[in-house]
């Protein structure tokens, strides 16, 4: 199968990559400018799978660019990774959010209906759409109501009404090879440092190269998440492709909810980290504003059900291996 991937060059995209190549699958992946982007991703990509990408190139937020590709290339499937994903910097820049979480999808869904329409799509929605759920509510179906409470949240939820709406109205021009997935907290390599977890990640390998004083800044360390390998969460991207690109309708104008087990407050995953470099107990937690979202969720139990039951999906990492594999990570990025 030949299967095309948005924001490649991210976070999930170059682990997505890997795995698709792994399994003998074609990956073109999207770049957004031909100065060299895609080298990015050597540092997870081994060569031998690098060799075997194509890479495309253009900008999904320009319609043009989007259409030049349906145009010229024939895929099977899609996997629209691509997206502003940082909340924080959602609220500092919620045009730019919108126009490349909105206004993006829309294009790769118009590209789609007008040149491939057979070719099936997965968005790649967030947890964030489900916004502020009590923890005694139990854990988050996909049943849950969309309640937003961030503009990245509100974003992706415009698009994933409008991408279940393309695949669920049965009449033309809809009826789309369309899914969602409702990825809720995963780390791991190619994380950003902004992120929570792998900023942690990230000042612990200064701290040890002694670029840093033994001073890690960190933001609301009483939140609760449940926590997952990002190379588990691409897994369960691939079954569910491979399940739509058959036209199963079980998982047409359908979401799922990707997430792990495991609930834990952010400041297990430092403490963590921190023993297995040797740093517990001698490192001071400094509390940074700039790290504490406006608008915080306090806790996120995902139920994965409804994927678990379809896919047979489970997770394989443990959280020891994921937490080791970011910090060596780091380790190595910074010389």
């Amino acid at each position: 199968m030949k299967y095309l991937i948005t924001g490649i060059t991210g976070f999930a995209g170059p682990n997505l990559a890997n795995l698709l190549v792994e399994k003998g699958e074609k990956v073109y992946g999207l770049v957004r400018g031909s100065n060299g982007r895609e080298n990015d991703i050597r540092d997870i990509v081994p060569d031998k799978n690098y060799q075997k990408i194509t890479f495309l190139y253009g900008d999904f937020t320009r319609k043009k660019d989007v259409e030049r590709i349906f145009k010229q290339n024939k895929f099977d499937g899609v996997f629209h990774l691509g997206a502003q994903s940082h909340p924080p910097t959602s609220f500092e820049d919620p045009v730019g959010t919108y126009i490349a979480n909105v206004e993006g999808t829309k294009n790769i869904i118009e590209g789609i209906k007008e040149y491939q329409r057979g070719c099936a799509m997965m968005f790649c929605s967030t947890s964030e759409v489900y916004g502020i759920v009590e923890e005694g509510k139990g854990a988050i179906t996909e049943d849950f109501n969309i309640r937003p409470i961030n503009p990245y949240g509100m974003s992706k939820a415009i698009s994933d009404v409008e991408v279940l709406s393309s695949a669920n109205i049965k009449a033309a021009p809809f009826n789309l090879n369309f899914f969602v997935t409702r990825a809720f907290s995963h780390t791991g390599m190619r994380r950003g440092n902004k992120f929570s977890i792998s900023s942690d990640a990230y000042q612990i390998a200064r701290i040890k190269k002694d670029l840093q004083e033994p001073k890690i800044s960190v933001g609301n360390l009483e939140s609760k998440r449940v926590v997952m390998d990002v190379r588990d969460c691409v897994e369960a991207y691939y079954l569910l492709m491979k399940r739509a690109v058959q036209k199963d309708e079980r998982v047409i104008g359908e979401a799922f909810n990707v997430g792990g087990t495991g609930l834990y407050k952010m400041d297990y995953f430092l403490d963590e980290m921190l023993n297995m470099r040797g740093l517990k107990g001698k490192v001071t937690k400094v509390p940074n504003p700039k790290f504490v979202r406006k608008i915080d969720i306090p806790v996120q139990v995902p139920d994965s059900t409804k994927l678990r039951n379809l896919t047979g999906w489970e997770e394989k990492i443990p959280l020891g291996e994921t937490l080791e594999s970011l910090l060596n990570y780091w380790d190595k990025k910074i010389i």
